[in-house]
């Protein structure tokens, strides 16, 4: 399959060269000194005791790399931008593109079933309609990653999670279709889980749930997640927890999830700085659209009341206009 990986930092070049290792026709859009280090060695995985050498093509501009059968961008939803800007000679005729990122993603009012509630106002996600008129509700494929990886140096990554390396990919109106199950056999044939998905907004509220209400509360405190198994923030995840699960029932989106699974004394709190706290720290653009006002914006078009996640959405906005 020939495949471009639109932004291969940590997360996509573990996928791209997974992918190309695998013999698929990989191409990258990455930048600066990953892009020359791509050019000139490939891209370098290293996980558990192996090591991955994908050779990919690699350019800051798709028009050098021509149309593919698929794209999947790893962008965050703050950088979406550019894709639609530079996205077009990627398009071939049916060429899908796959939205895997965190929050709430542009599309998501399109393809709702019928028993679920009109999505609030979401053109904030997308603005000027850029990417609806770059990409377009047909070829958009919604998608959930879980896997945690670094880029410990130009052109290599360290996957930190051998054993969860998961990409759910589905259509935006659930149907089971050709592509979808194309795209599947590919991730899994290069060792990418991709699970069959009845229902992706069920799978993005749930990766959602960790976002808003326990990496949001890193960004506030300027802490790991390990602050989060202390009594006095683990009360305050929880309780943010309970507003957003009811803020997602109301839009039909019932999650097997519970605050004393997901901040139970059972729960493990690695070490780790979430990506929206990193992204604070080195003044980078932060998805506070996607992961704190979208999901929050559900809740007051169906009249929940969520005070927490209201405190949460007033700092954390703050925090990103003060950058």
């Amino acid at each position: 399959m020939r495949i471009c990986v639109y932004g291969a930092g940590a997360i996509g070049g573990n996928f791209a060269a997974r992918l190309a290792a695998a013999g698929n026709d990989v191409s990258v859009v990455a930048r600066g000194a990953h892009l020359d280090a791509i050019r000139a060695r490939g891209l370098t995985l290293r996980t558990g005791d192996r090591t991955i050498v994908g050779k990919v093509k690699a350019s800051d501009r798709p028009a050098d790399l021509g149309p593919q059968d698929v794209v999947i961008s790893t962008l965050k939803a703050s950088s979406l931008g550019d894709l639609a800007a530079n996205v077009t000679p990627l398009l071939g005729p049916d060429t899908p593109v796959v939205f895997a990122q965190n929050g709430i993603p542009w599309w998501y009012g399109n393809g709702l079933a019928e028993h679920r509630p009109k999505a609030p106002d979401l053109s904030r996600l997308d603005p000027g309609g850029a990417l609806a008129k770059a990409v377009g509700f047909d070829r958009a494929l919604g998608g959930v990653i879980t896997t945690s990886n670094h880029v410990i140096e130009p052109g290599v990554i360290h996957n930190i999670s051998p054993d969860r390396n998961t990409l759910w990919v589905g259509e935006t109106d659930d149907r089971q279709t050709p592509r979808i199950e194309a795209l599947r056999k590919t991730l899994i044939a290069a060792g990418i889980a991709s699970p069959a998905s009845k229902d992706i907004r069920y799978d993005i509220w749930h990766k959602l749930m960790a976002n808003l209400t326990g990496s949001t509360l890193c960004l506030i405190l300027g802490q790991p997640t390990t602050i989060q198994k202390t009594p006095m923030i683990n009360r305050l995840a929880r309780r943010a927890h309970e507003e957003a699960l009811a803020v997602a029932a109301a839009h039909g989106v019932m999650l097997d999830d519970h605050p004393d699974t997901r901040y139970g004394e059972k729960r493990v709190y690695p070490d780790h700085r979430p990506s929206i706290l990193q992204d604070y720290e080195l003044g980078r653009p932060m998805e506070i659209e996607a992961i704190v006002r979208a999901p929050i914006a559900f809740g007051r078009s169906v009249g929940i009341d969520t005070p927490t996640l209201d405190a949460i959405e007033s700092i954390a906005v703050s925090l990103a206009e003060s950058k």
